[in-house]
């Protein structure tokens, strides 16, 4: 009787056995001279799954957390707040961003698996079980607090403690499934990072700290309904309210002219408040002013026309937003 086929390294676990990394993996086969296989398969295994996980913690948020914290540190601190701090205040803040979008990915699951733009999410793809990216999510969220508490300061641990805990309650499990002001009410979490970078300079949230708040609050919903005008079709099948789908898109480019003037505007007050300079003012003018044209032309145009730019600019115009406090404060002391 032949003996029983060896089965595929961690397919009980991953209930797939034939995915790519597996398939690498089970592709170095033993030599016929009996000398040990190559570690090529292994390396590359490891690597999806470290991919995979990374892939967990929606790196482009994280991203928005770095572009936004910092900055708000540097001008609480009227200058570089020393490398300590900024790393510590850093990590804590990836592990609540990271956590949060570990467990809203498993929250997810099943809108994940129907929309195109999702489909080729860890989980849907059936590389990580939900049971192990639950975990992982709650794991480094609940870390955050006592990372924050022990290396910064109270305030900073309670408000990504905060923003963790409204996007996978508040946010994921009611709001995105059941209003069209799921953008609106859930950026609130997405504009806390400005405020911890604040707090753990100043250890208190004063008006300088709010503004910093309100700027990517009304940044954020044009911001992500020019994606949802652009996966609109997407969101319905899904059955996710998205503004496009349940008020239509002329209702939903009225509102981001709106918002982008907000934000526009909130930008102008801030820099006042703080006293800031030329550099400042020159990015926050003529990124302000693009921002709105972008969301002029798309509220004059038909369909999704300008959509992907309005996408595009307004990412470069945050970042150029923030980077350019950072410069004002540090240059023009």
């Amino acid at each position: 009787m032949a003996p029983p086929k060896p089965r595929p390294l961690l397919a009980p676990r991953w209930g797939v056995a034939d995915q790519p990394a597996l398939g690498a993996l089970q592709s170095e086969r033993p030599r016929g001279d009996g000398s040990p296989v190559t570690s090529l398969g292994t390396h590359r295994l490891w690597s999806a799954i470290a991919r995979d996980y990374f892939t967990l913690t929606k790196p482009s948020i994280m991203l928005l957390l770095l572009v936004t914290t910092v900055p708000a540190m540097v001008l609480a601190a009227d200058g570089w707040p020393g490398w300590n701090l900024v790393i510590a205040t850093l990590i804590g803040g990836v592990l609540a961003s990271g956590g949060a979008g570990a467990v809203n990915m498993y929250i997810d699951r099943d809108i994940d698996a129907i929309m195109l733009r999702t489909r080729k999410r860890p989980i849907p793809r059936g590389t990580v079980s939900p049971r192990a990216v639950a975990i992982y999510g709650w794991t480094m969220g609940l870390a955050s607090g006592p990372w924050l508490l022990l290396t910064v300061n109270a305030l900073s641990a309670a408000l990504a403690l905060s923003a963790f805990f409204f996007y996978i309650g508040p946010y994921s499990l009611y709001l995105k499934r059941r209003t069209l002001h799921n953008t609106v009410i859930g950026g609130f979490a997405g504009a806390i990072p400005p405020l911890i970078g604040w707090a753990a300079v100043s250890g208190s949230i004063t008006i300088e700290g709010v503004l910093l708040f309100a700027i990517m609050f009304w940044w954020q919903p044009p911001h992500f309904w020019a994606l949802a005008l652009g996966l609109e079709e997407d969101y319905r099948t899904a059955n996710v309210p998205m503004m496009p789908v349940v008020l239509g898109e002329r209702e939903t480019k009225r509102q981001m002219l709106l918002y982008a003037a907000m934000t526009w505007m909130v930008t102008l007050i801030f820099g006042a408040v703080m006293r800031l300079g030329a550099i400042y003012f020159v990015v926050a003018m003529v990124g302000g002013a693009g921002f709105l044209w972008c969301a002029y032309r798309i509220f004059r145009g038909q369909g999704t026309e300008g959509t992907r730019t309005m996408f595009r600019f307004s990412t470069l115009y945050l970042a150029a937003l923030f980077a350019s406090m950072v410069a004002d404060r540090m240059l023009l002391r």
